[in-house]
């Protein structure tokens, strides 16, 4: 008797039907063949859904068994298919109506004992699910908040085997499950740090509300001790809330990574990740045998910190070149190709020398021109070209540590929302959102210059010894900051301004 039980594996962050058909029968030697490029945790289901059944008290006929996941040519793994199978054979051993089977999705890991375990990437199977039309999902207690999420889905959550087979077979009444997303969205702008809590770095700020306002990456230069991984972890707290299909975007990056909390069922917060600079490439871009996300995906919609920046492998640095250009990273593997979403905004810092007080009035530098040389030439010239502010942290003085008070978050906040709405308005026909992806015949639209502005770019250029590269860089930062302004046009104080943020050209000419 043949059975068929649909469920769901993942492709990067996304999932695709995956139909489970079991074939019980009493002719033959008793066998249990598995076919459909199944990898070693489905393979291994086997013994525990065995185990599951026999402690759960169902008994099945030696019968020669074939399990087929098809299609045969896509890859499926992790042990979210113990569900599935148990209940295939159950229906083929006709303990389960196999009509009470159709059109329902199932996934969950099972114990020797009957039961279920948590799964990763349950949000990406629930929204195959809706897709596909289905009947319901069940899923284990754990997971179904999470899969609850997906509206216009009924979630069904079962502890045990026994309690699957009494839903199915009619004997037990299960509620579908439901989340009350607004209750999640009220406590999304809930941070423990805050701007308010920075002393003095007035001039930080300002620069970080025009990289937040344009979505500009910002890299920190300063000696230890004045503050740049302090102003970086309360970037996210000036950040645009997230939009719901922002926050299932992420949410789905973090289910399919094993990251969600148990008790998450969606994420309302832009992430933030600060990796050690001891992260391979494969840890910061992602890969591995069975890729997963890397920190740039983990971040997408939020913020990356790369502190002591220098100290990250070359090569690391530089594959973060195709996410900061194009938003994704690509993850390429002899049988497969895997796209994982990477938009996020980059906050990195650094020392400016080896020894770190190059520009501390108070510390007396110890290093050579050569050392110093040596030390930034660490980053090269296109991943810098991709970092529009270049800030000059000083240490902070005594005097703004007793008396400063500066604008706090939700200030800071407003005026981002003010300027990321007027950016909307401007490109709501455009393939942009933000003014940092400004480029070629849009820069030179959105950007326009009388010729006074012309001749004071020009003079600045030449005088500082800018790079061509700059040029692109203080025309959208000074968007910005007219942006910010109110203005509808870039005057010669905006670009005054934004000029000022561009120091490693300044030190590199």
């Amino acid at each position: 008797m043949i059975a068929k039980v649909s469920c769901a594996a993942l492709m990067g962050i996304d999932a695709f039907k995956v139909d489970l058909e079991v074939d019980l029968t009493r002719q033959g030697m008793p066998s249990f063949t598995m076919v459909g490029l199944a990898e070693g945790a489905v393979r291994e289901s086997k013994e525990r859904v065995f185990s599951a059944l026999r402690n759960s008290g169902f008994r099945l006929p030696p019968s020669r068994i074939t399990v087929n996941l098809a299609p045969a040519d896509m890859r499926k793994a992790g042990s979210a298919y113990d569900l599935p199978l148990a209940a295939a054979l159950l229906g083929a051993a006709g303990v389960i109506d196999q009509t009470n089977l159709e059109n329902w999705y199932l996934a969950g890991e099972l114990s020797l004992s009957g039961e279920l375990k948590p799964v990763h990437g349950i949000l990406p199977l629930a929204i195959e699910a809706r897709r596909k039309g289905a009947a319901g999902l069940v899923v284990g207690p754990e997971n179904v908040n999470e899969a609850a999420v997906v509206e216009g889905l009924k979630v069904y959550s079962v502890s045990s085997l026994s309690e699957l087979v009494e839903f199915l077979n009619g004997s037990r009444e299960i509620a579908p499950s439901c989340v009350d997303t607004a209750h999640l969205w009220a406590g999304r702008q809930k941070y423990a740090l805050d701007f308010s809590e920075v002393k003095g770095q007035e001039h930080a700020k300002r620069a970080i509300e025009i990289g937040a306002a344009g979505n500009h990456n910002i890299l920190f230069i300063g000696p230890p001790g004045s503050g740049k991984t302090m102003l970086a972890r309360r970037i996210p707290t000036v950040l645009p809330p997230l939009v719901f299909e922002e926050a299932l975007e992420v949410t789905k990056i973090y289910s399919v990574s094993g990251m969600l909390g148990r008790d998450e069922a969606l994420m309302v917060t832009r992430p933030f990740r600060a990796p050690h600079h001891t992260i391979s490439d494969a840890g910061l871009i992602g890969g591995g045998a069975y890729p997963k996300p890397g920190e740039v995906s983990l971040a997408h919609r939020g913020v990356l910190f790369l502190d002591e920046l220098p100290e990250f492998k070359k090569n690391v640095l530089e594959v973060l070149r195709q996410p900061l250009e194009g938003g994704e990273v690509t993850i390429s593997r002899a049988a497969m190709s895997l796209s994982y979403p990477a938009d996020f905004m980059l906050v990195a810092a650094m020392n400016p020398c080896p020894c770190g007080y190059l520009t501390d009035q108070h510390h007396t530098c110890t290093c050579t021109p050569q050392a110093v040389a040596r030390y930034n030439s660490r980053l090269s010239g296109p991943l810098l070209d991709r970092i529009d502010l270049q800030i000059e942290v000083p240490a902070v003085d005594y005097k703004d540590l007793r008396d400063s008070s500066g604008l706090d978050s939700a200030t800071m906040r407003c005026e981002i929302e003010r300027v990321r709405e007027i950016q909307a308005e401007r490109y709501r026909d455009m393939p942009i959102l933000t003014n940092s992806e400004l480029s070629g015949s849009s820069l030179e639209k959105f950007c326009a210059l009388t010729e006074s502005e012309h001749r004071f770019l020009e003079q600045a250029v030449r005088s500082l010894g800018l790079s061509a590269r700059a040029y692109t860089r203080i025309l959208r930062i000074a968007r910005t900051i007219a942006d910010l302004a109110g203005e509808d046009s870039i005057s010669v104080p905006h670009l005054a301004e934004a000029i000022s943020y561009r120091s490693m050209d300044r030190q590199g000419n």
